[in-house]
């Protein structure tokens, strides 16, 4: 795989994207596949611990901080109350090569798998979003007229979004548009 390509998983709260992404991204990469993800948050999150000296860095009002080990590192932006980062900002900042899922981000433009389980009692997105490529389900969809795969079929679930994935150029002229 050259460059960057991107797909989503979308759902309703409770489909299952993030067990799905749990079970994926092992067979992904035992497939040679480099994979990033991005989440999208509903909410304020932290993702430094209280007491740990980059919290102590923010919480004193520091609006960015890197944290670097010889393993990691990790960047922490303050943004102003309604300044969320836009999908394709945030996919700028990745490395241009293997493959980013996205989780989340369910209105944009970007293909997406839609994850779908019944007993969640919600209506499938598909019928009203164009940039769904497949769906990962509990049940059929015969008149879908895109691919269904079964939500435990992990290996054609890595099969359809390996196909299905979008370079990231195509991607980011597809979000600027909309």
């Amino acid at each position: 795989m050259t460059g960057l390509r991107v797909i989503g998983l979308a759902g309703w709260s409770g489909a299952g994207k993030t067990t799905l992404l749990a079970r994926l991204i092992p067979v992904l990469v035992a497939r040679a596949v480099r994979v990033a993800t991005l989440k999208h948050a509903h909410h304020a999150f932290d993702i430094d611990q209280p007491g740990k000296d980059s919290h102590v860095h923010r919480q004193a009002g520091a609006s960015e901080v890197i944290v670097s080990s010889a393993r990691r590192w990790a960047q922490i932006r303050e943004v102003e109350e309604g300044a969320e980062a836009r999908l394709p900002d945030l996919l700028r900042r990745l490395t241009p090569e293997g493959l980013v899922l996205i989780e989340g981000f369910k209105r944009e433009t970007h293909p997406k798998l839609e994850v779908f389980r019944a007993a969640n009692g919600r209506p499938p997105l598909h019928p009203d979003d164009p940039r769904i490529v497949g769906i990962a389900s509990d049940v059929a969809f015969p008149q879908a007229g895109l691919p269904v795969v079964g939500l435990d079929d992990i290996a054609a679930i890595a099969d359809l979004v390996l196909d299905r994935a979008e370079p990231l150029d195509t991607v980011l002229a597809n979000l600027e548009r909309s």
